[in-house]
């Protein structure tokens, strides 16, 4: 067996770890850093304004994305400098797929694929009953298959969990091999639905977030959360 054939043997065996350790625990990130606070700090703020909350919002994703893709999947290459040869690294085939969930989750699609530039994107689309918070699927633009694919779910709110954990499911029954949901905040009770949703999943599940807040509402609204995440973005906000 040659180096190259050991190095894909050793990775292939480092996945199949990975993911016999996430099976039976979801994994959450709360971002720390000074950036991130100051910025959900302005989009907490009732006066600020849709377009400032958008400029806001597209650099936050951009910092969550960061530490959402700590473990993309690249591949080692050699390459040519002006000076000399060198090895390096380029993101592995397939390439990896962003799905924002619709409607507020577009608001969160430029800043992630400024650092995913070459990334493929699909849509889904739910929507949440008001009365008994379930959702139900509306809209879908997804390949057929997602073998081998790691998804990146873009929703900024993580409130009661339903819909990201019907989202999560419908990757990982596609075949999606890795899935990172990008939130700009959550809610325990959300946290909670994912875990209990998703536990024994066959396939590592993430959740990056910029804050876990203190609960939910009797509307199923995060509180001291920032209001409707889609309202804002889209100058549409109604009394919440």
């Amino acid at each position: 067996m040659g180096d190259r054939e050991i190095g894909q043997f050793a990775a292939a065996r480092s996945r199949t770890a990975s993911a016999a350790r996430y099976r039976d625990l979801m994994r959450t990130h709360v971002a720390d850093h000074p950036l991130i606070a100051h910025k959900l700090t302005v989009l907490r703020d009732e006066r600020t304004d849709s377009p400032t909350f958008r400029r806001l919002a597209d650099e936050l994703v951009t910092l969550l994305a960061y530490e959402a893709t700590r473990d993309v999947r690249v591949v080692d290459v050699e390459i040519d400098t002006p000076v000399a040869r060198a090895h390096g690294v380029r993101l592995a085939w397939p390439r990896p797929l962003v799905v924002p969930v619709l409607r507020a989750g577009l608001g969160m699609l430029d800043g992630m694929c400024r650092l995913l530039p070459t990334a493929e994107v699909g849509f889904l689309g739910l929507v949440r009953n008001e009365e008994t918070l379930v959702p139900t699927t509306y809209a879908s633009r997804l390949p057929d298959s997602l073998t081998g694919r790691q998804v990146y779910v873009l929703d900024p709110m993580l409130a009661t969990g339903g819909t990201l954990a019907a989202v999560i499911s419908l990757l990982i029954d596609r075949g999606a091999d890795s899935v990172t949901a990008i939130c700009l905040l959550a809610a325990p009770e959300g946290v909670a639905k994912l875990e209990k949703e998703l536990a024994g999943s066959p396939v590592p599940v993430s959740v990056v977030t910029a804050g876990i807040d203190e609960r939910l509402n009797e509307r199923g609204y995060i509180v001291p959360g920032l209001g409707d995440a889609g309202d804002r973005l889209y100058g549409t906000v109604g009394s919440a």
